[in-house]
């Protein structure tokens, strides 16, 4: 069996989801497994998602990526006045998974996010938390897009690349996969009572779970 990449949307502290993804697609030591961002904020488990996508280091390549969630803490973290800002955007629930106090988050955390990426790309994807300008290369693009442009009203043109551009960040309400050829919008509101996606982007195979734990039928 050829190596599997795999991307995972917003998990958004939906640990009970995402444990159950990962027992779904059964990642294996050649794998390649690329959270999109947004680990953290809003759903119960924040301190739990952590600690879960850092044990899988040893198990795959993994390949984290940077969400404007995790900036909006980094920032709160170092400027105490933005703390308030961070907890009117899910902060709240981040907190109280570490036991209410930010001191309680371990250092190896810490390490996590220092280590999470921009974007990755590979030879046919492009990964990135939010959007992308597509005349530009992926090392060049502006912080702005590629972390907070939702895609609620305009979804942008191919990349000049033209490689197949994965994302998150715009929460699907519905629950379903916006995918526009092109490019696929994989963040289907887990954290809002739907579900959890995982895709692998080779075969198209999609897994889902609510954070109750439980896997969508196909």
């Amino acid at each position: 069996m050829a190596d599997r990449v795999f991307a995972i949307g917003d998990i958004h502290g939906c640990a009970n989801a995402l444990e159950a993804l990962l027992g779904a697609i059964d990642l294996q030591p050649g794998d390649t497994l690329v959270p999109l961002g947004d680990y953290i904020d809003r759903g119960p488990q924040s301190a739990e998602v952590v600690e879960m996508l850092g044990n899988l280091a040893g198990s795959c390549h993994l390949v984290p990526l940077l969400g404007n969630h995790e900036l909006i803490m980094k920032e709160a973290l170092s400027n105490g006045q933005q703390f308030q800002f961070w907890m009117g955007c899910g902060g709240d629930a981040t907190v109280a998974s570490y036991g209410g106090n930010v001191r309680n988050i371990p250092q190896h955390h810490h390490v996590f996010f220092q280590n999470c990426r921009s974007f990755y790309e590979t030879d046919h994807h492009i990964f990135v938390h939010a959007s992308y300008l597509p005349d530009l290369p992926m090392a060049e693009q502006d912080p702005e897009i590629i972390f907070w442009e939702h895609l609620t009203h305009e979804v942008p043109p191919p990349h000049f690349s033209g490689k197949k551009v994965i994302v998150g960040h715009t929460p699907q309400i519905d629950g379903e996969i916006y995918d526009m050829g092109h490019l696929m919008l994989i963040d289907t509101f887990c954290f809002g009572g739907k579900w959890l996606t995982a895709l692998e982007v080779h075969s198209g195979e999609i897994w889902q779970a609510d954070n109750h734990g439980n896997l969508r039928e196909k």
